[in-house]
């Protein structure tokens, strides 16, 4: 990790309660309208784990850090 995260930043794979480093972006194109972002938290451990969940369901946006401050 790289310095403090915001508070309660937490993990959005199940059972981890490990603090979120990344943000993953994400949008369901059959509910959701194409500029909205769903948004994911994830930890070093599992950022790969989440990003590869969303891309094989073709949900996947982006990766980003997240910052102290909240995302980047």
């Amino acid at each position: 990790m790289t310095g403090p995260q915001p508070a309660g930043a937490v993990c959005s794979r199940k059972g981890c309660r490990n603090t979120a480093t990344t943000l993953l972006l994400w949008n369901n194109p059959k509910i959701h309208t194409p500029e909205r972002r769903k948004t994911w938290l994830a930890c070093d451990e599992h950022a790969a784990w989440l990003q590869d969940y969303l891309q094989e369901r073709s949900l996947w946006k982006e990766t980003l850090p997240m910052t102290p401050e909240g995302p980047a």
